[in-house]
């Protein structure tokens, strides 16, 4: 993998993630491309499905870096996230060496080389030794309050301080993004490090311009008529509101089905690759489904 040069410009950024089949408004090109000049994290907040998570995959195809992804959950700990001691390793070098007769006060230095060091994503992102990396911290707000004092000194210095080892710092500094979901607040520590970004649903233009890049197959009527099907959808009162990540399915799904028009029947029977909660398909399916569907078929 080759490390391919950061853009130059807002404009730049935005054509470097459209090569990669990833369509951002201005906004969002503008806070990405000043991540990287800044050398500063990004963290990007929205809603579940909004593509956040995609923003650092093409980043690092683009880019042509290596992408360390963490993904976070409840109970997340720094040997799971930083580095670890293969502490299997360091009790057989400790059998050897007492067998071989070696001076104790040297062997403890000895197992806390950098041999004995297992690299977990974070460690992993910025080793000196390794190329350079987009770092993925993904869906932050899932990991519990405390885990985010661990990232502090990562996201602010870019280097990691292993108590029995040392300090490891980043010869390159990677790309960092972190994705929130909004599932809980994040400490205003972690925002004072990063530039931030909302991630919100596209509009009509740019959905349209979304399914043409992701589901090329889709005809340009039916997908004109799925997005305006997904935008009303948005307005109604459901439990959870269809992302990108969704429409996409669903367009793919409809062009499977070999369909070039959305009709109520069609929308009743694929509604599960647009909503993925049974609440939100017993709602809409019937009078709702075939109501959103006509006036999907005459706006677009």
């Amino acid at each position: 993998m080759i490390a391919r040069p950061l853009p130059g410009s807002v404009a730049e950024t935005a054509d470097l993630l459209a090569r990669g089949h990833y369509i951002a408004d201005r906004g969002l090109a503008t806070s990405v491309h000043l991540a990287l000049a800044m050398e500063r994290p990004l963290f990007l907040e929205g809603e579940p499905g909004t593509g956040k998570t995609e923003i650092a995959k093409v980043l690092a195809e683009q880019l042509g870096r290596r992408l360390v992804r963490l993904q976070c959950y409840e109970g997340l700990d720094l040997s799971s996230a930083a580095y670890e001691w293969d502490h299997t390793r360091q009790l057989m070098e400790i059998r050897l060496a007492e067998s071989a007769g070696a001076d104790r006060s040297a062997l403890r230095r000895d197992i806390y080389a950098r041999d004995f060091l297992l690299r977990r994503p974070l460690l992993a992102a910025i080793d000196p030794d390794l190329p350079p990396a987009v770092l993925l911290i993904d869906e932050l707000d899932r990991a519990d309050e405390p885990f985010e004092a661990f990232l502090l000194e990562l996201l602010g210095d870019f280097q990691l301080t292993i108590p029995e080892f040392g300090t490891i710092a980043a010869t390159t500094k990677p790309v960092v993004i972190i994705t929130s979901n909004r599932t809980r607040e994040v400490h205003d520590a972690i925002r004072r490090r990063c530039l931030y970004q909302w991630v919100d649903y596209p509009d009509a233009a740019r959905e349209r311009a979304i399914l043409t890049a992701r589901a090329p197959g889709v005809p340009a009527r039916l997908s004109a008529q799925i997005v305006a099907f997904v935008q009303r959808i948005r307005t109604t009162d459901i439990f959870k509101l269809p992302g990108v990540a969704e429409t996409i399915d669903w367009a793919s799904a409809l062009a499977a089905l070999d369909e070039t028009e959305l009709a109520p029947a069609v929308v009743d029977d694929t509604l599960g690759a647009l909503l993925k909660y049974q609440d939100d398909i017993a709602k809409v399916r019937g009078e709702m489904a075939a109501r959103l569907t006509e006036e999907a078929v005459r706006a677009a």
